[in-house]
This record gives C-alpha cells, sequence and structure tokens, in this order.
C-alpha cells in the first residue's frame, strides 16, 4: 500500500505536464483503490473468525468423539470381560454336570430311598389327618343325635359337648341314683335307652363310663367306701348298656374315680352337688383308629 502512495506521488513530482484534472483521477483511483482494500481486508478478516471459529468448533467437537471412543473402549472391555467370566462359569458348570453323572449307582439308588421314605411320610401325615377329621365328623354326628333325643333335660342334669376331641356326656347323681344307692333310676334307664341307640348307630365308637362321688364317707350295708360307690355305680351302667340294650360288651370300660376328681374344690353344698355325678365318655376305637392310619382308610 506505501509504495502504491509512493509510486504517485513521484509520478507526480516529475512529471510536470500532468494536467489537473489527470491529478483529480488518479486522485479519485486512489480513493476507491484504498476504499476497495479496505473492504478486502475486512471481508478477509471477518473470514478468518469465521475460519477460527470452525476450527474451534471442529476441534471442540473432535474432543468429544475421542472421549465418546474412549467410553466405548471401556464399555467393549467391560463386555469382552463379561463374556470371559461366563465362559469360564460355564466351563466350570459343564465340570460338575460331568462330576454329576459319575455319581455311583449305590448313591442315586439312596437318594431314590429317601425320596420315597419322605412320599411314606408324607401320606402317612395325610391318613392321620384324614382319620381325625373323620373322628371328628363321628363325634359331632353322634353329640346332635344324643342332644336331639335328650333335649328335654337340662344342661345342670345333663351336659353333652366335646372335650379334647371326645364327646363328653356329665350326669348328675339325682338322675342316674338315689342317694347313697347304686340301683338305677326309671329317669335314669330313659337317658340310658337314648345313650345305646345312639352307640349302636355308631359302632366304631367305644365307651368308657366313669363314677364320682363327693368327698362325704358313706356307710351302707353293700358299699364300703367311695371308691366302691363310684365304682359299683359305673358298672350298673355299662350292665345295663350289655344286657337290656344291646351294646356290645367289648366296646365298654367302667371305672370309679370316688372323690378325687371334682369338678368343684370347696367343699360346700353346690359344689358337693356338681361333684357327685356319672361322666361317659364316647372315643374312637382305638384298634380301627390306628389300623384306618396304617392304611390310609377313610370311609
Amino acid at each position: 500500500m506505501n509504495r502504491i502512495t509512493v509510486f504517485i506521488l513521484f509520478v507526480l513530482v516529475t512529471s510536470s505536464c500532468v494536467s489537473k484534472k489527470k491529478y483529480v483521477e488518479m486522485q479519485d483511483e486512489y480513493s476507491s483503490f484504498k476504499a476497495t482494500s479496505r473492504n478486502t481486508l475486512s471481508k478477509a478478516k471477518i473470514d478468518i473468525k469465521d475460519r477460527d471459529k470452525q476450527i474451534l468448533t471442529f476441534e471442540t467437537s473432535t474432543r468429544q468423539k475421542e472421549k465418546e471412543l474412549e467410553v466405548r473402549a471401556k464399555h467393549i472391555k467391560v463386555l469382552e470381560d463379561q463374556v470371559d467370566f461366563l465362559k469360564k462359569t460355564n466351563t466350570r458348570l459343564l465340570d460338575r454336570m460331568t462330576d454329576l453323572t459319575m455319581v455311583s449307582k449305590a448313591g442315586a439308588e439312596s437318594i431314590k430311598k429317601s425320596l420315597e421314605t419322605l412320599n411314606e411320610q408324607s401320606q402317612y401325615i395325610e391318613n392321620i389327618n384324614a382319620t381325625i377329621q373323620r373322628k371328628d365328623s363321628l363325634n359331632l354326628s353322634f353329640m346332635v343325635a344324643l342332644k336331639r333325643a335328650l333335649n328335654d333335660f337340662s344342661d345342670e342334669d345333663l351336659n353333652i359337648k366335646v372335650k379334647k376331641g371326645l364327646v363328653s356326656i356329665s350326669v348328675s347323681d339325682k338322675v342316674f341314683f338315689p342317694s347313697n344307692n347304686t340301683n338305677m333310676s326309671q329317669r335314669g334307664e330313659f337317658v340310658i335307652e337314648k345313650l345305646a341307640k345312639a352307640l349302636n348307630d355308631h359302632r366304631d365308637l367305644d365307651i368308657l363310663v366313669e363314677g364320682h362321688t363327693d368327698s362325704s364317707p358313706i356307710s351302707a350295708d353293700c358299699i364300703k367306701d367311695n371308691w366302691d360307690l363310684s365304682a359299683k355305680r359305673a358298672t350298673t351302667i355299662v350292665r345295663l348298656l350289655q344286657t337290656r340294650f344291646g351294646v356290645s360288651p367289648d366296646r365298654m370300660y367302667a371305672g370309679g374315680r370316688s372323690e378325687y376328681s371334682p369338678k368343684e374344690f370347696t367343699g360346700n353344698d353346690a359344689n358337693r352337688k356338681l361333684n357327685r355325678r356319672t361322666d361317659i365318655i364316647i372315643m374312637p376305637r382305638l384298634d380301627q383308629f390306628f389300623q384306618d392310619i396304617v392304611n390310609g382308610q377313610v370311609k
């Protein structure tokens, strides 16, 4: 740019014959050239800035791509490690399967027998549960039938309930026997008749008859003490069930408890009245009960 200016001045100085008009034209050309050069320079600067921005953008993008490649390389490494681990695990599993196939025949038989034993025990437990359910069903059926037949009696005189899985019939002393006596009353015979009918309808049930007294001593010609009284009353009931109403004697048990299994321990008149009683326990025939469990026969 400076060289052009010097040249023009040189021309102007050395050329005395250049006209003023020519000088003006040259000056205009110079101004035009100068403006054009300035525009070109400005545009060049702008282009350089744009290029710098593009270079910066490219460098940023390049660094981002390098980071992504680095992350992907790490991910690939992790996957390769996992594949290697799975291959090793697969190899170990195959080795173990090979070991299992080499289990001895005796070992296999032992496992088989253990499984069979478990199945047998499971079946045995199922048989027990089924037999107990059957027994409970029989108890309920028996209790309902007997309550229906003896619904004229109050709970104080005759109480029927299921106790510890067994049907328990507790009969007041005054229903069965006169005081200090072993002879059955007519009202008692009516109860025995209804009881016998229910028992004969349920022939797989046994009968336990227990006589109970209060703690008052007894003095009579044919009765020695309360042991004697309670036992004779129990045998009177089972004998009547057998001889009058056809209950099989091999189903029955008779026993006297004297005063030693009281309902109430306080010795007032009301409690002594509760203790003077006969308990009749209806229970499953034990031989048949256990046979049902062994055979799994649930009818």
